[in-house]
């Protein structure tokens, strides 16, 4: 699909602004600006900013009152649950919180429901778990912001319930909870409304471990691992915690995420958000998608180092056998998409299927959004009911729009780039033309949706080396509202035959002015491929690709215009 290219406007007064108060470059200057980032103050924190940056636990609605009722159930020996989540986010959660509350002497279990027998938050069975084992205190990460009926089945049963959670809340009601921990609580004043559900419970954290910082600092590594792998918005206090926690992964004492790392061949000396975007994250979520999450939570509790090796490679082998269901149920539905299924629809993707596997719907949908630029919403039926997970580009707010067409729908969650449904059969038709109809509204008011590539910056080809690879640092970790920058070069030569690569990738030397660099992309169909000789406009990420330590320059590719 052809995408248009719009170039960030340049300020050159903001840009001396930035540069005389950070001693930054102009091209830095201007990235800050293209992402919002327009005051010294601001630009301080974003580029330099510490934990000691962050904002009091206490700004969160109910936190006072959570923690305390915690603290009152260690002191007299309650057994509390900890209400997990089959996600890297949800597990992240739980083991931190694990962590936390063994520190502190509590008597507790966790509980992860099981993605295909319980599906996604809180369930009856889970409560009803809780209540034979004698559970006095439930506290959920990662999920809860919208389980009514179990919140008030805990109720009944004589269980409190402290909600922690990040996900939106779909209406103006709340769960009937002891406490709630959700920054989107319309009431909350807490500043910063981005936190994944691993940073909501590390706000928890802090506030139960207050003055404890050494401890609370050796588990960022989870809260880089849930952070990153839930793709939240990387601004605000997610960056810090991040970059926090990616010093922390460097040099873990978790003899389980040494062993992960080993197993998927990542220095841990170089771990970038991108490893645990592609490499660690996959890995630990392929245990939730199709087998148990707590093999995943065992790894990340893990202090056992041959026990560890032995648990890794159970998740490298179920990664491998969850990329053989995806690769099977992609292609599958590609031809679908591709024969005529959706022949002169230019608005959302929503397809069903009998026997669709539910564990790998989400990445699936995720790897349509990476082709067609649409939201895509993919259903797995059985029998009269299905059970749906979708994903969106940046410039839909999926939650918002399903949110508008939850009349067809049984029940809904989620966040602006994803979301969970679950729907009867004979209401998909509607609901795709009811959503069909609120995305393009939303969009493009009528008019067919165009996919954009944001350009930071027009680029001579000159000005690409391994000095502004090392500018470009400063504003890693990258992720959602601070996307790697992206720049174009026009009049760019094709030296040679493109070479296929991996899975509908290719690479190629691009050449302009007696200066070359290898330009290169993995698995991207949207992407035209040039011919060799072909004039054309680049636009690429730069990096450097390290070959038996020779260090060039590579352009990732994101989108090409031939000429």
């Amino acid at each position: 699909m052809n995408r248009t290219w719009t170039t960030c406007q340049a300020d050159p007064r903001l840009q001396a602004v930035l540069c005389d108060n950070l001693g930054i470059t102009p091209l830095c200057a201007q990235l800050l600006i293209n992402r919002n980032i327009r005051t010294p103050e601001h630009a301080q924190v974003f580029l330099f900013g510490g934990l000691s940056s962050c904002h009091d636990p206490f700004l969160m609605k109910d936190m006072k009152k959570g923690t305390t009722r915690i603290k009152k159930a260690i002191a007299r020996g309650e057994k509390i649950l900890i209400y997990g989540d089959y996600d890297v986010d949800g597990v992240a959660s739980t083991a931190l919180l694990s962590y936390v509350l063994k520190e502190l002497g509590a008597n507790y279990e966790t509980f992860i429901p099981n993605r295909l027998e319980d599906g996604y938050g809180m369930n009856v069975r889970g409560v009803a778990w809780a209540r034979e084992h004698g559970v006095g205190l439930i506290i959920t990460v990662d999920c809860g912001i919208n389980s009514f009926n179990e919140v008030a089945c805990a109720n009944d049963y004589g269980i409190d319930v402290i909600v922690t959670d990040h996900h939106e809340i779909k209406g103006e009601d709340l769960p009937s909870a002891y406490a709630i921990i959700d920054a989107h609580q319309p009431d909350c004043e807490y500043p910063f409304k981005g936190l994944a559900g691993v940073g909501v419970a590390y706000k928890l954290a802090s506030a139960l471990m207050e003055g404890k910082k050494e401890f609370l600092e050796s588990h960022l590594d989870l809260v880089a691992l849930g952070t990153v792998a839930d793709v939240a918005p990387m601004n605000g206090e997610n960056r810090i915690l991040t970059k926090a926690g990616l010093k922390t992964l460097k040099n873990t004492d978790k003899c389980g995420l040494k062993a992960l790392m080993d197993v998927a061949r990542v220095k841990a000396d170089g771990i970038t958000s991108k490893h645990i975007g592609f490499a660690l994250g996959p890995r630990i979520n392929a245990m939730g998608r199709v087998g148990s999450a707590n093999t995943a939570l065992e790894l990340l509790m893990c202090r056992d180092e041959a026990r560890a090796r032995d648990i890794a490679a159970i998740l490298d082998k179920e990664n491998r056998n969850r990329q053989s269901i995806e690769k099977d149920l992609l292609s599958g539905i590609v031809e679908l998409v591709e024969s005529g299924v959706r022949s002169g629809e230019t608005g959302p993707i929503v397809l069903a299927g009998d026997g669709w596997h539910p564990g790998v719907l989400g990445i699936v949908a995720s790897r349509l959004v990476d082709v067609y630029d649409v939201p895509a919403i993919l259903i797995s039926l059985d029998g009269d009911k299905g059970k749906g997970s979708g994903r969106s580009p940046d410039n839909v707010n999926l939650f918002e729009a399903i949110k508008e067409a939850q009349e067809h729908l049984i029940a809904f969650g989620g966040h602006e780039a994803a979301c969970g449904l679950k729907i009867h059969r004979d209401n998909i038709a509607g609901f795709r033309a009811a959503l069909n109809g609120i995305v393009m509204k939303r969009v493009s008011h009528g008019e067919k949706i165009q996919p954009e590539l944001k350009i930071d910056l027009n680029l001579s080809f000159s000005r690409i080396g391994l000095k502004l690879v090392k500018e470009l640092k400063l504003l890693m970790p990258y992720g959602p509202e601070n996307v790697e920058p992206v720049f174009a070069t026009s009049d760019i030569g094709v030296k040679n035959a493109p070479r296929d690569i991996g899975r509908g990738g290719f690479k190629f030397l691009a050449t302009c002015r007696n200066l070359t660099c290898e330009a290169i992309t993995f698995n991207r169909r949207s992407i035209s491929k040039p011919r060799k000789g072909s004039i054309i406009n680049l636009a690429y990420t730069p990096s450097v690709n390290d070959w038996g330590g020779v260090e060039t320059i590579q352009l990732n590719i994101k989108d090409i215009q031939i000429v």
